[in-house]
């Protein structure tokens, strides 16, 4: 259906907005609070059901969040139940939920609703249906790679969210927030928005095209800019690692000053912070991913995959093969 024959959520509208969250296990608990409690926070703000949302899953039992919390749920996943606005919530595992007559439900809802899309890896789900052919797209940073290298015909962006036409993505739970916030002040002017985000002490200060960061730096209010500016360089070059002078140069400082800027801070030296980083990256592609050793070594920045074990035993007490066993 082309784009224009439906209006557009993300517009100024006060006539209210029925949502379905469709949440799978396995999922962030923050990213389900993320997508619903702005909305929930818009409603009391303006003392009005301006959003009205149910939550549901899969088969009508509570999806069991990575907390090991449930969610209430009002019941199974209809497809035979309009709703405005379809967000599918999905995070460890959700690749494999995607059943036939799942995507066949996904897809009959996407053709009458007039918005839909992924929150986390919710996209996976929502990019196996087909649409999301042709039209840009974002996922967790984690799972980036293998997303654009499973679906050559999405335009994968590093966005914190997209919208695309009818498609919406987000990268995890901050994303998510902003991206609610942003339907809130599409629909309901930036006053009410400001009183939502001020409702959590929220100061957004990304846009929805900054790049997804490793790390949440937030403002760093009282620490140095060159230490914000150096931990990005840094995540920005996990599969080639620079040394701490090509660092510390394009941050304008020198190597000296670098190593005292990050020792005040962290209380390590930057190429122990790096390694660190490049670490725990690491980990979470051995946890959770299937991806081969010797591609997760190269991913991160080590020259072997020797190298790769001993370092990662040192810092986590257990090989990666080990660890991904248990």
């Amino acid at each position: 259906m082309a784009k224009s024959e439906k209006p557009s959520v993300f517009r100024s509208e006060r006539t209210p907005l029925s949502v379905t969250f469709l949440v799978l296990s396995g999922s962030s608990i923050m990213c389900v609070a993320s997508a619903i409690d702005p909305l929930r926070a818009a409603n009391r703000v303006t003392r009005e059901t301006l959003f009205d949302w149910k939550i549901v899953s899969v088969d009508g039992a509570p999806p069991v969040t990575t907390s090991g919390l449930p969610v209430a749920v009002s019941g199974p996943f209809d497809p035979t139940e309009h709703t405005d606005m379809l967000a599918i919530v999905g995070g460890f595992g959700t690749r494999d939920h995607g059943t036939p007559a799942l995507l066949s439900g996904i897809r009959r809802v996407a053709r009458s609703a007039r918005s839909y899309g992924g929150i986390e890896a919710g996209s996976w789900l929502v990019a196996r249906t087909g649409l999301l052919e042709g039209h840009a797209a974002t996922t967790h940073w984690e799972d980036m790679e293998d997303f654009s290298a499973a679906f050559p015909g999405i335009d994968v962006r590093p966005d914190r969210y997209v919208i695309d036409g009818l498609a919406f993505t987000a990268g995890g739970a901050s994303p998510t927030f902003d991206l609610m916030l942003h339907l809130v002040r599409s629909r309901l002017g930036m006053a009410v928005a400001l009183d939502v985000a001020s409702v959590f002490i929220y100061d957004q200060a990304r846009a929805a095209t900054d790049a997804q960061p490793l790390v949440s730096l937030g403002r760093l209010d009282g620490y140095d800019p060159r230490l914000a500016q150096a931990i990005r360089l840094m995540e920005s070059h996990i599969d080639q690692p620079l040394t701490t002078a090509a660092i510390a140069r394009r941050a304008g400082v020198t190597a000296r000053a670098l190593e005292g800027i990050f020792r005040r801070s962290i209380g390590e030296t930057p190429g122990a912070y790096y390694l660190r980083l490049r670490l725990h990256a690491a980990r979470r592609l051995v946890i959770d991913t299937r991806i081969a050793m010797a591609d997760i070594a190269a991913r991160c920045g080590f020259s072997s995959s020797a190298a790769f074990s001993r370092a990662f035993s040192r810092a986590f007490g257990n090989s990666p093969t080990i660890m991904r066993r248990q």
